[in-house]
């Protein structure tokens, strides 16, 4: 009885998995796929994972702004001054960090009594520290270079944390400010990176 059931069990496993593959090419689609469907696919495949662009994960609390047209083209030009630098999107991020904090991404001109010194531009540098011209530092592409050529001369930046990193260069008064930025600026980079 038993040699009964198990070849009564085995003939119905059996029609089950021709009845499957006889059945599986009627129902499946063999169309090609849309565009849309393409474009979709095309899309997911660029974009970058965030996640992925903060190696060390975001240290304290995390800060988000939402960004007007002209913040959103200063993200843009910071990272294809980026790419031009021939450097990742891991410098990237910690450009739009350090811009986050000291500007919002704004390129500020010399804001008078509330001003830092003379510090203007996305990354409030100064020209009296030897930064540039007023005219250099407030163009986002030459602040962008300027602040990137600070990020190589620090050795073991990738290692860092993105505070550490941008404090390296910035030498601000609020070293530790920069970390509340760091997830926006993974999300922004993941964004606008291939785009």
């Amino acid at each position: 009885m038993n040699t009964i059931l198990r070849k009564s069990i085995l003939g119905i496993a059996g029609l089950t998995v021709a009845g499957g593959l006889a059945a599986g090419p009627l129902n499946h689609d063999t169309s090609t796929p849309t565009t849309r469907n393409a474009a979709v696919t095309t899309t997911q495949a660029a974009k970058l994972d965030s996640a992925a662009l903060i190696p060390h994960g975001v240290q304290g609390a995390q800060s988000r702004i939402d960004l007007d047209d002209e913040q959103t083209k200063n993200v843009k030009a910071i990272i294809a001054a980026t790419k031009k630098a021939g450097m990742d999107e891991r410098a990237a991020v910690v450009s739009i960090a350090t811009a986050l904090q000291e500007s919002k991404l704004e390129n500020l001109g010399h804001l008078g009594d509330r001003n830092d010194h003379d510090s203007q531009g996305l990354f409030q540098q100064r020209p009296s520290s030897g930064w540039g011209t007023v005219e250099q530092i407030t163009d986002p592409e030459y602040s962008t270079t300027a602040f990137l050529k600070g990020l190589k001369q620090v050795d073991g930046w990738r290692d860092m944390p993105l505070t550490k990193a941008a404090q390296t260069v910035q030498v601000s008064a609020y070293p530790d400010h920069y970390a509340q930025w760091e997830q926006q600026a993974a999300d922004l980079v993941a964004e606008h990176w291939n785009s």
